[in-house]
């Protein structure tokens, strides 16, 4: 089970956690595009790269047996700060859809650029899949 850690006196955070605390097999998952199953980008808008990494996200925690809720850290890299906050709300409507309500420990920076032509956000987490729970204890 993972535990929000919020210090007394700071305001809650919107869509993040300022850390999480959790135990049990860790799952990484390498940063991921917006590229569909063939391997291409999903187009030019960073809204749909966003949601299509996010789904490519999913996809490697379930061959790890994991699950968004498992999620205890994001970090999101930009081409485009601006962009982002610009289409924050439209972000955020994608990362509900794909993620549900699951806001882990996370940072956004912006980069210089992408090995892959096209990339407007590259998104790695880790994840924490708890321990089974003793029979009879569930």
């Amino acid at each position: 089970m993972a535990e929000t850690l919020q210090p007394p006196g700071w305001p809650r955070p919107r869509g993040y956690a300022n850390g999480i605390a959790a135990s049990g097999r860790l799952v990484f998952v390498a940063g991921q595009v917006g590229w569909d199953a063939r391997g291409g980008l999903v187009g030019p808008d960073l809204v749909e790269q966003v949601r299509q990494a996010l789904r490519n996200v999913v996809a490697v925690l379930a061959e790890g047996g994991a699950r968004p809720e498992h999620v205890a850290r994001m970090t999101w890299y930009l081409a485009s700060k601006d962009e982002y906050n610009a289409r924050l709300a439209e972000i955020g409507a994608a990362y509900r859809e794909v993620m549900g309500k699951v806001f882990p420990a996370m940072t956004a920076v912006q980069v210089g650029g992408f090995v892959e032509e096209g990339v407007k956000v590259e998104i790695e987490v880790t994840a924490v899949v708890p321990p089974p729970e003793p029979p009879g204890t569930g």
